[in-house]
């Protein structure tokens, strides 16, 4: 049985079109965009020598890619709990725009009509959890941005819509570890290997 000093690598995929317009994207299966194949590239270098347990993804290709380019497509078991929140009719829509409609929607609060709410993202997240904390070693996760935020608030026994406190970048690498017997945050949304690439496209 691992210790407690386990870690969790967890990577938020490269940039595609939808994540840089603002636009809601779960389960629409989009591919990552020049500067999201390069983050995923950088991605690669900045864990070059690191050694996992095991390595896990989405089912998703835009998470796929990025695990794939990042060097560690021979390792991936995919996951469908890692697939991002369901956003039912609220796909594709900008939070601006949904608020035309719904005035104060949140979607840590309120979840989405004909998708999912925070709770079901959470039990997803928990259900991965519990079997990730079973592997003897660290594991890396490749995965979006709102399902690693729930599994963030999960890992540190917060409900799962405080995952709404954890702002995550794409290209973004976050490590889940132990202070003694508690699970904390050992680093989050850090960007630091994709500096270079995001000031040439500016």
């Amino acid at each position: 049985m691992p210790g407690e000093r386990q870690q969790l690598c967890l990577v938020r995929h490269g940039e595609t079109a939808w994540s840089k317009t603002g636009q809601h994207t779960g389960r629409v299966d989009i591919p990552l965009t020049e500067v999201g194949r390069d983050a995923a590239l950088r991605v690669g270098r900045r864990l070059q020598g690191s050694h996992f347990a095991a390595v896990f993804a989405s089912p998703l290709t835009r998470a796929l890619e990025t695990a794939r380019i990042s060097g560690w497509g021979e390792r991936i078991v995919i996951d469908d709990d890692l697939v991002e929140w369901n956003y039912g009719r609220f796909e594709g829509r900008t939070t601006a725009e949904i608020r035309s409609e719904v005035p104060d929607w949140s979607l840590w609060r309120d979840g989405c009509p004909q998708g999912e709410r925070a709770s079901e993202v959470g039990a997803r997240a928990e259900r991965f959890l519990e079997r990730a904390r079973k592997i003897d070693g660290d594991v890396l996760v490749f995965a979006h941005g709102h399902l690693l935020r729930v599994l963030a608030a999960c890992w540190l026994a917060l409900g799962p819509e405080e995952g709404r406190a954890f702002a995550l970048s794409t290209g973004a690498l976050c490590r889940l570890g132990y202070e003694r017997e508690n699970a904390v945050l050992l680093g989050w949304n850090d960007v630091s290997h994709l500096e270079p690439a995001r000031d040439a496209h500016a």
